[in-house]
């Protein structure tokens, strides 16, 4: 199986650079430490390791990696460093990068985990990263300002990227819906080009392509088997309900994460709380504030999710071995189809690298991207910066919503309450926004500069 997904790999690789499998995994330590912030800082931080400093990938290579990354369920970022790996070594360099990005995250989120479970006191925490939230927001506009300034080459994609920022900023609508519609406006840009240029090669028909699809379905059952090995123990021991009905739960929401941990985190609490009473009201929100100051993907707060689902409903296993196991589980079910994805779908990804339309439609979808990390970055900034947060109605009125009705048709704006304004917050963002952008200071020593005086300003006030 695995050669089948390796052996086209030189042939594909058009980047020169060796890279030594110990250099990789060296990279990607680095990477799964240093990744706060959240998906467009820690793809910031990826491409500027993987295609500024170590040169491994080219540019048009790292944007067509993440276009695709970006149609898939799951978290990007760990799926990037996945595609990534595997340009490199196949898909042992897949598996290391892949898990490397991870491991440090959620050996950190299952420690908060297990304090939370026994203390439920995680003011200790808010207080040490403090600074940190606030350095992280200007790390996340320093990733906007970057991948913009390469993905918005012409007015077309600047477009794009201000309609998929309204979508979902003003009209609220769902991120699969945004990037299907970039990826379609993209095509039929493409056509229209097409139409006005006798000559565009649109990409001529590889009559491989049977069998490399065949290869790549190979690959996609294999690692869907791997993925629900955890499932059939989980019955014989547990039977349906604890531990067992913890890894299903995460494994349906594996294929319905698109655009992160934000998109899913409503529906996961209202059905954690209400449906299966593994957290009390509020809870969520405590686990992601974990989740947003530890390394790694924001998903892992699915990991803190399934501890204490383990911890509160192991079916006769001791709370703490029952967390650390939910916890575990809920980790395999939310990264193994990563993997999946990942090594079924790149080697036929990378072949239609010259196929134009592909082309058209992943480049739409990555201006729409922009526009999805800078909503990111404005819905950050606000509750970073102010202790409340609402929202203003324009259409329809608020007088004229029916109670308990939700309208067909919206369209409303975040509103800060400006009496909640944190002053030191604000001081520290600008004071890392000074660091990066003026200073040109490295996101490490940011982060610790950032992470230091936010906690001596929480131990003295």
């Amino acid at each position: 199986m695995t050669d089948n997904v390796t052996e086209p790999l030189r042939a594909l690789t058009e980047d020169k650079a060796q890279v030594a499998f110990s250099e990789l995994g060296r990279a990607f330590a680095r990477i799964g430490l240093m990744s706060f912030g959240g998906p467009a800082a820690q793809i910031a931080l990826m491409h500027r390791i993987c295609v500024e400093e170590k040169r491994w990938v080219s540019e048009d290579r790292f944007l067509h990696a993440l276009n695709f990354c970006m149609l898939l369920p799951g978290p990007e970022a760990q799926q990037l460093a996945t595609y990534i790996g595997w340009l490199t070594h196949g898909v042992r360099g897949g598996m290391a990068a892949g898990l490397l990005f991870v491991l440090p995250g959620l050996a950190v989120i299952l420690g908060l985990s297990t304090l939370y479970a026994y203390y439920h006191d995680v003011g200790w925490v808010a207080g040490l990263f403090f600074g940190l939230k606030a350095a992280i927001l200007a790390i996340v506009v320093e990733a906007v300002v970057r991948i913009g300034r390469r993905a918005l080459k012409t007015r077309f994609h600047r477009l794009i990227a201000l309609a998929a920022f309204l979508a979902l900023f003003a009209f609220a609508l769902p991120f699969p819906l945004v990037v299907l519609a970039a990826g379609l406006a993209g095509l039929a840009e493409a056509r229209a080009v097409a139409r006005d240029d006798t000559h565009a090669d649109l990409g001529e028909p590889d009559r491989a392509e049977p069998r490399r699809l065949g290869r790549s379905l190979a690959t996609l059952g294999f690692w869907l088997i791997v993925w629900q090995a955890p499932l059939l123990p989980l019955w014989l021991l547990a039977g349906e309900g604890g531990l067992a009905e913890v890894f299903a739960f995460f494994s349906r929401m594996a294929l319905v994460t698109f655009g992160g941990a934000y998109a899913v985190l409503a529906y996961v609490a209202q059905v954690a709380v209400d449906q299966y009473h593994w957290l009390k009201p509020g809870e969520m929100l405590d686990g992601l504030a974990l989740a947003e100051t530890t390394p790694g993907p924001l998903v892992l707060v699915l990991s803190y999710v399934g501890f204490l689902a383990g911890f509160r409903d192991a079916g006769g296993i001791p709370p703490f071995l029952g967390g650390m196991l939910g916890g575990l589980l809920a980790a395999w079910a939310t990264f193994v189809p990563s993997f999946v994805w990942i090594f079924a779908g790149a080697p036929y990804v990378e072949r239609l690298r010259g196929n134009r339309m592909i082309t058209a439609a992943l480049s739409a979808i990555t201006a729409a991207v922009v526009g999805v990390i800078l909503n990111l970055a404005v819905w950050f900034a606000l509750h970073v910066l102010f202790a409340e947060v609402g929202r203003w109605s324009i259409w329809p009125p608020a007088a004229e919503i029916p109670g308990g009705t939700a309208p067909a048709f919206s369209v409303s704006l975040p509103l800060p309450d400006p009496t909640t304004l944190d002053p030191a917050a604000l001081v520290l963002a600008l004071l890392s926004a000074v660091m990066i952008f003026v200073l040109k200071q490295g996101m490490g020593r940011t982060l610790l500069t950032a992470a230091a005086l936010g906690l001596l300003w929480r131990l003295a006030f």
